[in-house]
């Protein structure tokens, strides 16, 4: 989950929220540079996050009782393996674009970690295997993976508040095309991308949170239970060339 800490208390954002943000963004992409399997690219940028939810996790609390941010965590190799099969029971190409994310994560673990480099070691084997076996080349899964990571990228920026204010540009990350994207506000307080990279000259974004006014919690059951009964805020984003 993403955490946000705010003057209302905890502002949580599940996985899954992110990722259907991130295929939101996706699905904005300029229709001739989308890859040729444009419907499994979606469902594997929406569903990149989809194999834990919160509350079914147990590893939710700091030592001091707040919520755990996604970046505190580390390798987690049931949580790695349960993606991995949920995305080969979709297809052999959504399981490939997981399996380089996974990759991209993990890899400076795998660095000092046997365990991780074993796994990381194996699903580099699969990769070569399937893009084999679907008669992909790794110059055209480089672009297709370059997108998920651009708007997984892009995502994590709205849900962590980082756009900036006063007009200043924080980057996104490079694109598929090899071409760095920023972000920034635009004086109508709209949001915009330079260059502009999406099929239309304007839209708009949404994202599901939940705020919760304890700070410190007993217990995970005490945790979870507050998650499930919080209202429901929608963020909306204006995005506009």
């Amino acid at each position: 989950m993403i955490v946000n800490y705010t003057e209302q208390g905890w502002e949580i954002i599940t996985q899954r929220a992110h990722g259907l943000l991130a295929a939101q963004i996706a699905m904005q992409w300029r229709k001739k540079d989308r890859p040729n399997r444009w419907t499994e690219t979606l469902i594997a940028i929406a569903d990149h996050d989809d194999a834990q939810t919160e509350l079914e996790a147990d590893d939710l609390l700091t030592p001091q009782g707040g919520p755990v941010n996604f970046s505190m965590k580390k390798f987690e190799p049931e949580h790695c393996q349960r993606l991995h099969d949920f995305s080969i029971s979709k297809s052999r190409y959504v399981a490939l674009l997981t399996s380089i994310h996974m990759v991209f994560l993990h890899k400076g673990e795998g660095e000092t970690n046997n365990k991780v480099k074993t796994f990381l070691a194996e699903q580099e084997k699969l990769q070569k295997q399937w893009m084999k076996e679907l008669g992909i080349t790794p110059k055209e899964i480089d672009k297709s993976y370059g997108l998920m990571e651009w708007c997984d990228a892009f995502s994590l920026l709205l849900a962590q508040h980082e756009v900036q204010p006063e007009n200043r540009a924080i980057e996104v990350s490079q694109g598929p095309d090899s071409r760095q994207y920023k972000l920034m506000r635009n004086p109508n307080d709209s949001l915009t991308i330079k260059p502009w990279p999406f099929e239309e000259d304007s839209f708009s974004l949404t994202l599901e949170s939940r705020t919760l006014a304890t700070l410190q919690f007993k217990s995970r059951a005490q945790f979870k239970k507050e998650l499930a009964e919080a209202d429901v805020a929608e963020k909306v984003w204006q995005l506009e060339k």
